[in-house]
């Protein structure tokens, strides 16, 4: 998390070429973290890395439903979707968490609900698609598969939403490309559109590393005759 604020600040004021470095930082930080995670996590991250770059991609350069300052993916973005993954994966299993799970849900609900509604009634810009990834966070808290996860998620993901935006290092445009749903800057509830990132990955990722491992078998098996 301190990585990936001290990234979000140097990138405010910097040029394409910082971008450039501070991505190739970010990747060979990402591989030290994996280095010392178990081989389901770190397939779960590069699920995660996968889906959420595709969603970048298709969602700012192509779509414009946000942009970055020189209306690209910056290269520290797709390694930063393994590390805020990583971010929200820590605090979802520290003591802490763990043993108040009940009252930190809790919290995320009332907290979260009441910034929804501020960004439906209150906000300078009406955040109907916060509302609705909020209740798309509800959804995994209650019943997805790991609520430790989306607790983490969402304290990660919510502050970072509101550095990027405040730094001006993205914004999120007033309606999505239909003119339809307004959005706030950024979405009230970012982390419920975070979840399903963490869903496919912790949905895809025990499939993926089984396969992995039989394919690895039978390309070690001639080897070993």
């Amino acid at each position: 998390m301190g990585w990936i604020s001290l990234v979000l600040v140097l990138d405010s004021d910097g040029g394409l070429w910082l971008q450039r470095g501070l991505g190739a930082l970010t990747w060979c930080l990402l591989v030290g973290v994996l280095v010392r995670e178990s081989a389901l996590v770190r397939t779960q991250t590069l699920v995660v890395i996968a889906f959420a770059t595709a969603v970048e991609y298709a969602c700012s350069p192509l779509l414009e439903v946000y942009t970055y300052r020189f209306d690209n993916v910056p290269a520290y973005v797709p390694p930063g979707h393994g590390l805020v993954y990583l971010a929200a994966l820590a605090v979802g299993r520290s003591a802490w968490v763990r043993g108040h799970l009940r009252g930190c849900t809790a919290a995320v609900l009332v907290v979260g609900g009441a910034y929804a509604l501020w960004g439906l009634t209150w906000a300078a810009r009406p955040d109907v698609l916060g509302a609705f990834w909020f209740g798309c966070l509800v959804g995994f808290l209650l019943w997805g598969p790991s609520r430790p996860l989306y607790v983490g998620a969402f304290v990660v993901v919510t502050y970072l939403e509101l550095m990027g935006t405040g730094l001006g290092t993205w914004t999120w445009q007033p309606y999505d490309p239909t003119g339809l749903v307004a959005m706030g800057n950024p979405p009230s509830g970012a982390a419920g559109g975070y979840g399903w990132f963490d869903l496919a990955a912790l949905a895809a990722a025990p499939a993926l590393l089984t396969r992995w491992r039989r394919l690895r078998q039978v390309l070690l098996e001639p080897r070993r005759r």
